[in-house]
């Protein structure tokens, strides 16, 4: 590749199916490649990441490493987020957060686009690649109107295609292709000009203060939206809505924000949760009932009895509502 007339940096997210893509993405770079990488793709609280440094590693030419609090990023690396923690840009270096998750995940990938964004501009090359429901769509029209560029992966070629395709429904993807023709267009755009600058919004700032705890409190929250009467499942506070052009989501004031479709089902999540404790309090409950109806001394068998029918009923009930929940869960 050619070395770029321009400082540009790209940003690329990705889910479910994340490590094949990623895969077929970096083996396209070569050693001189002019552009820094950053890289958050979805995992457990409890995974490190190490596996899938070394996958990058193995195949491609660049290195890939855990990015670090403060670190000075330099081109032609890739820096992957680390477990559990937010990545973030400022100018010249990368900050790892512990803010509240986003679209239920901590790294999130909205967070990293919208603080490359309000860093860099219209310098920002966001990637979005395959995974469920829409986390990226956001921080990929925060890069669109800083002036930056947004690819998607064709969902035709991505494992899981509702992150792609969001962000095709909801933003208007500059370039839509296969992930294995994503190297030859990354050459060709850092070879060109850059593309006309956009003032950064007051909007994206605020939100790319909020995930580096800078600025998080009711005044900044009101800025973005209004108030709501559902509570976020992850804290129990108030929400507010904030609306974005297609993209309906939610915020509240201790930074834990939603798409529309990330608090649906993280609702469900909850609401499943709940059923499941009260399933078993309603057992235990019956099976003390039913030990104390066994107890033939007992003046009150008859009530006793009847209290242990009504909890099995109850029981029945929300066995129901468990089974109509997995359906909303699984399609």
């Amino acid at each position: 590749m050619n070395k770029a007339r321009n400082p540009m940096l790209i940003v690329v997210g990705a889910s479910a199916g994340g490590m094949a893509a990623l895969k077929v993405l970096v083996a396209q770079f070569s050693k001189d490649f002019p552009a820094p990488i950053f890289v958050v793709n979805h995992m457990g609280p409890h995974t490190t990441g190490e596996a899938l440094v070394k996958i990058l590693n193995e195949s491609g030419s660049l290195s890939c490493v855990h990015a670090q609090h403060n670190e000075k990023f330099k081109r032609g690396y890739i820096y992957l987020a680390p477990s559990d923690q937010h990545m973030l840009i400022v100018k010249d270096k990368i900050l790892i957060t512990k803010g509240a998750r986003e679209n239920r995940s901590r790294p999130a990938i909205d967070p990293l686009f919208r603080s490359a964004a309000v860093a860099y501009g219209n310098q920002v090359i966001g990637i979005i690649l395959t995974g469920y429901l829409d986390d990226g769509t956001s921080g990929m029209m925060a890069i669109k109107r800083c002036g930056g560029i947004c690819i998607a992966q064709d969902p035709d070629d991505a494992s899981y295609p509702d992150m792609p395709q969001s962000v095709i429904s909801n933003v208007g993807a500059d370039y839509c292709l296969p992930v294995a023709e994503m190297g030859a267009l990354l050459s060709d755009l850092l070879s060109r000009d850059l593309p006309e600058s956009q003032p950064v919004p007051e909007d994206i700032v605020i939100e790319a203060k909020i995930a580096q705890r800078v600025l998080s409190d009711l005044p900044s929250v009101e800025a973005l939206g209004d108030q709501v009467p559902y509570n976020c499942p992850d804290c129990g506070g108030v929400l507010w809505e904030i609306e974005e052009e297609k993209l309906l989501r939610y915020r509240c004031h201790t930074g834990h924000a939603f798409t529309s479709s990330a608090l649906l089902a993280q609702q469900t999540d909850k609401i499943e949760e709940t059923l499941w404790v009260a399933l078993r309090m309603f057992e235990e409950r019956q099976n003390l009932l039913v030990k104390m109806s066994n107890n033939e001394g007992n003046r009150s068998l008859s009530s006793i009895s009847q209290r242990a029918q009504d909890s099995q009923v109850h029981i029945e009930r929300i066995r129901t509502m468990l089974k109509a929940t997995d359906k909303d869960l699984h399609g």
